[in-house]
């Protein structure tokens, strides 16, 4: 690169399926271009604002938000929020002078994007899930590139504009195979017998965490071990739950801080289908069954679950059937060698390296 110094704002965020892949993408641009300057736009309130400092940026947060799907006094001073950003958008986009914005989706995207469209500035955007958010849909058709994690995009971004690169994901868990020993020793797993791996995200998933509870009698006669994060609300009634099995290779977690190990272990995972932990896991590439949470916009888990469904890269139960059959389901699995494989075999084939390099490089292009 030349010895200007860029500039660039990274705007979106609300979930941490769209905070932490910005941070990863910001780091990649750190890495590849020297002295890069980075400025994080968020929305007021949201989980942006804590995180994105944490990791060594700069971010100014917007009042703008969402719709509330009930009734709310909230919706009557939504128009006015969002002149507000659009407002203190200008502002920041004049005095930054950015020479690419990237969406990453999210309710500070859009006020961001859409003035650096009007100003002639080049805009990015990442869309992590199989069907997009409303701002990356809205803004789509103007921008000069969409990054994408999954094939089929065509049918919501302009085909000439899609760069299929994957979502960042944690670094730690690209190589996971490497990691069994270590990770048996510091988990307490015996080598011999099949290892369940269950994450429903950093607050548990109440469905999961009740049909793993259902299942541990299935488990204990199958001789299965237990790898269990529950997140905070479930961690108690598990822990209580598994003193009915002493004998039985169960553990319990709030939060696993090593997931590069548990991943290692894991003979099948159960997990929602939010796009970051997909991601993952296209990349540990070990046969998963996944139940995507009903209780998020547009049902886009299901949606991300489907994508592998539909390549034969994963299995899937809803929401409303894991209590009943998610035991079943995991013991057929670990009773049939040919369709793990098949399953490692698929999942494998669509999982992207150094997707956050990869966007890095589409928007150094953009410079």
């Amino acid at each position: 690169m030349s010895g200007k110094q860029y500039k660039v704002i990274i705007a979106g965020g609300g979930t941490g399926g769209h905070v932490f892949p910005a941070i990863a993408i910001a780091k990649a641009l750190q890495r590849i271009v020297q002295g890069i300057d980075i400025l994080f736009v968020g929305a007021l309130g949201k989980m942006e604002m804590e995180k994105v400092p944490a990791a060594g940026f700069k971010i100014i947060g917007l009042p703008v938000a969402g719709l509330q799907r009930k009734f709310s006094l909230k919706n009557f001073i939504l128009p006015f929020r969002l002149m507000n950003s659009i407002w203190m958008a200008r502002k920041i986009v004049r005095d930054f002078k950015p020479d690419v914005v990237v969406g990453v989706g999210g309710y500070a995207s859009w006020p961001i994007a859409r003035v650096a469209l009007r100003r002639n500035i080049p805009v990015l955007l990442q869309e992590q899930n199989s069907f997009p958010g409303l701002t990356n849909r809205m803004l789509a058709r103007r921008v000069d590139k969409v990054c994408v994690a999954f094939a089929g995009m065509e049918k919501y971004f302009p085909k000439e504009k899609i760069f299929i690169t994957g979502n960042p994901v944690r670094p730690e868990i690209k190589n996971v195979s490497n990691l069994y020993p270590e990770a048996a020793q510091a988990f307490g797993i015996n080598n011999n017998a099949p290892v369940i791996l269950v994450v429903g995200g950093s607050l548990g998933a109440l469905t999961i965490n009740r049909a793993i509870h259902a299942a541990l009698p299935l488990f204990a006669a199958a001789g299965i071990q237990l790898i269990w994060q529950t997140g905070k609300y479930y961690f108690e009634q598990a822990e209580k739950a598994i003193e009915d099995y002493p004998d039985q290779n169960f553990k319990v977690f709030r939060f696993i801080e090593r997931m590069d190990y548990a991943y290692a272990l894991a003979s099948v995972i159960v997990s929602r289908a939010g796009a970051i932990a997909v991601s993952e896991m296209c990349l540990v590439r070990k046969p998963v069954i996944l139940i995507p949470s009903p209780n998020v916009a547009e049902d886009h888990q299901t949606k991300n679950a489907m994508t592998l469904v539909n390549s034969n890269a994963a299995m899937m139960l809803t929401d409303n059937e894991a209590v009943l059959k998610l035991g079943d389901t995991i013991t057929e699995l670990l009773g049939n060698e040919n369709k793990q494989n098949k399953l490692q075999l698929e999942i494998s084939r669509l999982g992207f390296e150094n997707a956050d390099e990869t966007i890095a490089h589409e928007i150094i292009g953009l410079f």
